[in-house]
This record gives C-alpha cells, structure tokens and sequence, in this order.
C-alpha cells in the first residue's frame, strides 16, 4: 500500500471563496489520455514525514513558506483510486496501478494576492476554481474538498482561521462577506460587527480605504498570538 497527501487550498478573492486545482500532467512518452483536474497531492517519500510532504506539494505550486496548513482526515476507501476514470491515467505512471493508496488530507488557507500558481512535478497547469462550482475530479477528491469545507465551516470562528483569507488590513464588510460565503447564509450586520468587536485581536486602525468609488471604510487588523 502506498501513502500519499491531498492538499485542498482555499483563497478568498473579495468575492468567491476559490480552491486550487491541478491539471493532471501528461505522460512523457507522448501518449494523449483523457486528463482530469485534481487536488495538489503526491505520494509521500520514504524520508519524508507527511507533513513535509505536504509542505513540499504546496513550496513547488506557490513557492511560498509558511503557509496555514492542517491536517484534518485520511482516506482509506480500498477502491479510492480503482475507477475507469482514473485507471488510464495511472497505468501511464504507476508500474502497479491498481495497488492500494491510502491518502492524509490536509487544508490550506492562502492570501491570493500573495501569489500566482504554477506547474508542479506533479501537476500540469494549476488554477483557482469557485468551491461551489468544482467539476467531477479525479480520484475522490470531490470527497475530500467536502470534508475539508466542513472542517473551514467548523473552526472558522472558534480558531480565528478565517484571517488567514483575508489580506493584512481588511474592512468589516469584507469580514463578513467571507463569512457568509464559508457559511453559505445571511448574516445579520449589527450582530456579526457585535460579535466581532468583541474579539480583543481584532485592532481598529486609524486608517480607511483608499481608491474606492464608495464611502471608505475603516480598516482592520488580526493580531497573530506569536507561537
């Protein structure tokens, strides 16, 4: 049985909360096959630790360090990589392609504006893609974007995770906008501002936006509680 990680990173464009998906690389013997799209993942080397795998999937897409990175479950399902779909691909790499892999899923969350993706060893062109609008993927990766967006929905508030979105001054506005799209509701202004003041890490900066056509809006910061 082989081991592999499956990274499911999120972005927030001020609009759309957005995944990074890869497209599955061709076979260098020039042989043309059907290709999907996927989540950023590979096969965990024998001297590394999966979460030096994962860091490693993530450093060759965004060729950035440091990124917010958890793991949040394992995929064991014993035909998880055995359908059509996915079989005429795999004889193109694996010498066994029906032998069992067993995947550790991790979650990302990115600033976009940080940076641009790109091909990977692993991957073909990377892109991001609106996280309600995700096509059929390759393997059971819709599976595992599913539970990653559960695990998001879950500590968005209780571990203040949802900044990691967001750049390093935001609006209120733009706060509860992502909220509300993780979320997938409504919710009520004066009681999510409430709420949100109440957070003794969230700083009022003496400075509005700049450049809108609207009313500039107060900004904001997240103080990070240094490890």
């Amino acid at each position: 049985m082989d081991v592999s990680v499956d990274c499911v990173v999120f972005g927030f464009d001020d609009q759309k909360l957005k995944i990074l998906l890869i497209e599955q690389r061709q076979p260098a013997d020039g042989s043309t096959i059907k290709l999907q799209k996927a989540l950023p993942g590979d096969l965990v080397k024998d001297n590394e630790s999966l979460d030096e795998a994962a860091r490693r999937v993530l450093l060759e897409l965004t060729s950035l360090e440091g990124i917010y990175l958890k793991q949040f479950q394992a995929f064991g399902d014993p035909n998880r990589v055995r359908g059509l779909k996915d079989q005429e691909w795999l004889r193109s790499f694996r010498n066994n392609p029906e032998r069992r892999v067993m995947t550790v899923g991790y979650y990302s969350l990115v600033k976009m504006e940080d940076f641009n993706p790109k091909a990977a060893s692993f991957a073909g062109k990377a892109q991001w893609i609106d996280v309600y609008k995700v096509p059929l993927l390759a393997f059971d990766h819709n599976e595992i974007i599913d539970d990653a967006l559960k695990m998001l929905r879950h500590e968005l508030v209780a571990d203040n995770i949802g900044f990691e979105l967001l750049p390093d001054k935001f609006t209120l506005s733009q706060l509860q906008r992502l909220h509300e799209i993780i979320l997938d509701k409504k919710l009520d202004k004066r009681n999510f501002r409430k709420n949100i003041l109440k957070n003794e890490r969230v700083t009022a900066l003496n400075e509005k936006q700049k450049g809108v056509l609207h009313k500039p809006a107060q900004l904001f910061t997240f103080n990070k509680v240094e490890e």
